[in-house]
């Protein structure tokens, strides 16, 4: 069962009452595929952030568009691919969350923890919106 590859899709509205379904599928999957607790929860916290990041920055909670969502279980990694019907953004423009002037913002930190949790987080900009895929090694 290790070396198999798993591929599960999913689409939802632009309606933060759907972040549910995705964690419940996501916890579906890859306890299906093996994966440790401690990695399902970071993996989780990891997906649910850049969904809802998808929903209100990226598709600007326009419930007509949609947000993709698509795990993968390989043989030596996991991959989470999230991707919105947005403009997009520059990931380097995010001010840095640690910088004492940020500290007490409401936003900001999504990334920064994201990026803490995953093995790589790599991000894609089209005309079709943004697309983020967070990557754990196993």
């Amino acid at each position: 069962m290790e070396a198999e590859n798993y591929v599960f899709e999913m689409e939802i509205p632009s309606d933060p009452y759907q972040i549910h379904r995705v964690e419940e599928n996501l916890e579906k999957f890859f306890r299906k595929s093996g994966l440790e607790e401690t990695d399902i929860e970071n993996i989780g916290i990891a997906a649910t952030e850049m969904v809802n990041n998808a929903i209100h920055h990226g598709n600007r909670d326009d419930r007509k568009k949609k947000v993709y969502i698509k795990f993968i279980k390989l043989a030596h990694q996991i991959e989470i691919v999230i991707r919105d019907d947005g403009g997009g953004f520059d990931p380097n423009s995010i001010a840095d969350p640690l910088d004492p002037e940020n500290l007490f913002k409401e936003s900001g930190r999504g990334i920064f923890i994201v990026k803490s949790l995953m093995d790589d987080v790599k991000f894609k900009f089209n005309q079709n919106g943004t697309e983020v895929t967070l990557i754990k090694y196993l």
